[in-house]
C-alpha cells in the first residue's frame, strides 16, 4: 500500500475514533424521541392516507394538494433517519447545518432498537411522513438516511409507495448491494437483511418503473463498514440516482463532516448532489482529509 494511502487511512481511522468517542457521550441524549414541532398556523392538511400494500399507492392518495405552502410556502420538511444500533443523536451537527442554512423544519425519527425487520421500520417511516405532511401542509418531504437508515428509506420509497411523498432521498454510507463486514454479526436479523443477496436487497433490485423520488448516495473510499466500499453506490436502471464519492473519511464521519453536510444541503436545496467541494462521481471525487 502506498505511503499516501496508509497516511490517509490512519487519519480517517483517528477521526473515526474521535467521532465515536463524542457520539458515545451524546448517545443518551438521543434515546428519547424528540418533541414534534407544531404545525404552522396557515398550514392546510393534505390527504394522509397511508400505503396499504407493498409497491402501490392507496386509492385516492393525494400527492399534490393545491395549497400555497405545498407549492413553496417554506422549505420542505426534512426527516433524518439513523443507522443500526444508533439514534437521532448522530445527526446533531447535520441538523444544525440544515437549520442554519434555511431548513426551518427538520425532524429526526428513532426506530426501536428492538426492531428486527427493516420493512417494519420502513412502515414506521411512512406513518411519520404522512403525519408530517398533515401537520405542516407540505405535499412532500425530504429524507436523509445514514447507513441502514438510508436502506429503510429506500425500501419505503420503492416498495411502499413513498415516491409520491419523498422528493429527495439522500443516503450516507448505505449498503445498497450488501456489506460483508463483521460476519459474526449475522445473528441479528437486521444485519442479515444487509447482506448481499438478502430478500430485502433482492426486492430493492427489482424493476421500479416510474419512481419519482430523486436519490443521492454518498459513499467513501475509506468506509470500513461498507465492504466492499462500492456497495454504498446505488446502481439501478429505473431510479434517478447521483452517486457522490467522498475521500478521506470513514463511515461514522459521513453524517458529521462539514463537507458532506454542504453536499447534503445542496442535494436538498438545488435538486442535485453537487456542492462546493463535492462533485458528482464521474468528474472526480472530493477529498476531505
Amino acid at each position: 500500500m502506498e505511503l499516501t494511502k496508509v497516511t490517509a487511512l490512519m487519519k480517517a481511522t483517528a477521526l473515526e475514533v474521535a467521532i465515536l468517542a463524542g457520539h458515545l457521550l451524546l448517545y443518551p441524549s438521543g434515546i428519547v424521541a424528540e418533541r414534534l414541532s407544531p404545525a404552522p398556523a396557515s398550514a392546510k392538511r393534505p390527504s394522509t392516507s397511508t400505503t396499504s400494500a407493498e409497491g402501490s399507492d392507496p386509492a385516492g392518495a393525494e400527492t399534490s394538494p393545491p395549497t400555497a405552502i405545498a407549492r413553496g410556502g417554506g422549505s420542505r420538511p426534512v426527516i433524518l433517519l439513523h443507522g443500526f444500533v444508533d439514534n437521532r443523536s448522530v445527526f446533531v451537527l447535520l441538523r444544525r447545518s440544515l437549520t442554519r442554512n434555511g431548513r426551518d423544519h427538520v425532524e429526526s425519527l428513532n426506530y426501536s432498537p428492538l426492531t428486527c425487520d427493516l420493512r417494519a421500520a420502513a412502515e414506521l417511516l411512512g406513518r411519520r411522513v404522512d403525519e408530517i405532511r398533515a401537520r405542516t401542509g407540505h405535499a412532500e418531504v425530504d429524507v436523509v438516511g445514514h447507513s441502514l437508515g438510508g436502506l429503510i428509506a429506500r425500501y419505503y420509497v420503492q416498495r411502499l409507495g413513498g415516491d409520491s411523498r419523498v422528493r429527495t432521498l439522500v443516503m450516507l454510507g448505505t449498503p445498497h448491494a450488501g456489506t460483508t463486514v463483521a460476519p459474526l454479526a449475522d445473528a441479528h436479523p437486521l444485519v442479515r437483511q444487509m447482506r448481499p443477496g438478502s430478500e430485502v436487497l433482492r426486492a430493492l433490485a427489482e424493476p421500479a418503473p416510474g419512481c419519482r423520488t430523486r436519490f443521492v448516495s454518498f459513499w467513501s473510499d475509506l468506509d470500513q463498514v461498507m465492504v466492499p466500499v462500492e456497495t454504498a453506490r446505488l446502481d439501478h436502471p429505473d431510479l434517478l440516482v447521483h452517486n457522490v464519492r467522498v475521500s478521506g473519511i470513514g463511515h461514522l464521519a459521513l453524517p458529521v463532516h462539514p463537507t458532506v453536510a454542504a453536499g447534503v444541503r445542496e442535494a436538498l436545496d438545488a435538486g442535485g448532489p453537487v456542492a462546493s467541494g463535492a462533485r458528482d462521481e464521474g468528474p472526480g471525487s472530493t477529498s476531505v482529509a
